[in-house]
Formats: C-alpha cells, structure tokens, sequence
C-alpha cells in the first residue's frame, strides 16, 4: 500500500525514477492529499502505509499544510513517533524541545557534505523529520542523495578500500579545546552513563587529562532492512581533515598531530586513507544530489539508511528543526 497521493511533476513515477538522476523526494500538498488538515490526514493514512511509501520514495516533502512552530509538534508525533535524542551526534546543535533540535549551527557560508545521521554510531535513526521555521533568503537547501546511487558512482578501488570498514577517533575535551565537549556529546557530566553508552556501543574509550578519547571500528556500507539495498553509509569524508577544506586543514596540521584532532578517520586497520578518495566522496556525494528548497512551513520526511542529506551555503536567516526517530 502506498500513499494516495497525485505525482509531484513530470519525472514522477516508477519509470522516471528507475533513470539515473530523475528522481525526486516525493510531495504532498494540500491538493493531493485531499484536506489541508496534516494531522487528520496523517492519522486515517496511517503510520503502515507511511512507512511503506517512505521506503518506496525515500524521501517526502509536504508543504502548503501552513504547519508553524505551534502545530509543528503533532505533526513530528506521526512522522517520528519516539523521539530519540542526539547522543554522541559530532554535529553543533541547540535542543529547543523534546528531543528537538536545530538542524545544524555550522557558519552559513559553507556547505555540509552528504553524510546519513550518526551512521558513524552503533546506533542510528531509520527517518528524520525537518522542519522549515525559517526559509533562507537564498540558498540553504538541503540537497539528499541516494545512498544506492552514491555507492556505485564511486571508483571500484575506492569501494575496494573501505571493504573492511573505518576506524573513527574521537577527542572530546572536557569544556575548553577544538570541537565538542563529552558533556555536550553525550547530552550528560555523569562519566558512569558515557562509559555505560559507549560500553553497549562496542566502542573503545579512554578518560585523560584533556577529556575523553573514543575510538570505533564501523563498517561503509550497510543493508536496508526492508529492501536490501546496498549503501553507502558513513562519515569517512566528515571526519577527514581533506574534508574540511585546504586552509582549515592546514591549520589543524599546523596545531595537531593527526590521532589529536577533535575528530579523525582512518582505514580499520589505522592506515591513512588517501585525500583523493575523500576528495571523490565529497565530490560525487554533492554532484550527484537533489536539493530541497526549503519553504517556511516545509516538513521533509527522509529514510536515514536509503538517503543521505546535506546543507548548501544561504544568506540571511534560515532555521530548520530537526527530530529522529527509530520507528
């Protein structure tokens, strides 16, 4: 069962979306869903056949449903029901409700790279809800891309590499250093409830003079439950200092050795992965996506395993809201 809902324009469609580079996330309007009423139209869909379509589409954008900051969290209680929170998360956020937070707070003029959420973690959300509070005056869209698609545009020896997986670093201080701190990581200052968390996690931790360091072996890619197909799923060109730019990578350098950055990347078995291998990631990650313009009163409903998501650089003043869910 799917939603019934009219296509969203001419590339709509099993054919159109079965071509490279044809499709789109799927949208629902006011007109297609036969009420301008979210709420009531999400609870008689019901949450078996929303799932199903969010499979099928990967991707759902509903927008003229006029949702505000009042009413935004009825609709958030269908799409992601059981909200976790962004523990562990390495991305600069504010929680501004119930395990609601700001998409991301990095300056605006640079662009985030594709990355699927906490895929670096032993545990991951499978939907993420955005919400448009604010539109950008220009730019900030946010581009998503097939985790499918993205694993086969990559060169056969680079896929090749990342075949035994990823050791991720991380170096948390503890108040005053580069990046995040354990307690804000960790949503927590109780050193019994990080080691408890990473413990189920099966990652490898160390407590020392500056803070916390955390090291994880993950696999690149992952299965869908559901569909199994193959993706491309980890923060390999996020957590690369090649992924950060020329200057900001220099200047790291300059400062710190490697295994000391706040976050760091290397093959499983602790070899340098090449920056040309990050360079085709970011650059075949970004090429290859399909931007959401964002609207005020926009909610993006994506799947956290078949879709990975960025941010494009803006001007002026853009908030976007964000909750994961593992249902």
């Amino acid at each position: 069962m799917t939603l019934d809902v009219t296509d969203s324009g001419p590339d709509a469609g099993p054919d159109a979306e079965s071509r490279a580079g044809a499709w789109r996330p799927y949208e629902i309007t006011p007109d297609a869903a036969g009420t301008a009423d979210l709420v009531g139209w999400l609870d008689r869909t019901g949450a078996r056949a929303l799932t199903e379509s969010l499979i099928e589409h990967k991707a759902l954008v509903f927008r003229d449903f006029g949702v505000t900051p009042d009413t935004v969290d009825p609709v958030f209680a269908r799409l992601v029901p059981d909200r976790l929170p962004y523990v562990h998360g390495n991305s600069p956020r504010t929680k501004v409700g119930g395990n609601l937070y700001t998409s991301t707070e990095y300056p605006q003029q640079y662009t985030i790279s594709l990355h699927n959420e906490l895929s670096y973690a032993h545990r991951w959300p499978t939907r993420l809800a955005f919400y448009c509070e604010t539109a950008a005056e220009s730019g900030g869209a946010t581009p998503v891309l097939d985790g499918e698609l993205w694993l086969a545009s990559l060169d056969a020896r680079v896929r090749e590499a990342f075949a035994d997986g990823i050791r991720y670093v991380q170096n948390l201080h503890d108040g005053l250093g580069f990046g995040k701190s354990w307690q804000d990581t960790f949503e927590t200052d109780d050193r019994a409830a990080v080691e408890a968390f990473l413990r189920a996690s099966r990652a490898e931790w160390e407590w020392n003079e500056e803070g916390l360091r955390v090291v994880q072996q993950r696999p690149a890619t992952t299965r869908h439950p559901v569909t199994g197909a193959e993706v491309w799923f980890n923060q390999a060109d996020q957590w690369h200092p090649a992924g950060l730019g020329d200057e900001a990578s220099a200047e790291l350098y300059d400062i710190l050795a490697p295994e000391e950055f706040p976050q760091y990347v290397t093959f499983a078995d602790g070899s340098a992965i090449p920056d040309a291998y990050i360079e085709q990631i970011l650059g075949r990650g970004l090429d290859g996506a399909v931007d959401v313009d964002w609207r005020s009163g926009d909610v993006l409903l994506i799947d956290n395993v078949l879709l990975a998501h960025g941010r494009r650089p803006f001007t002026g003043s853009r908030r976007v809201l964000v909750a994961m869910s593992d249902t």
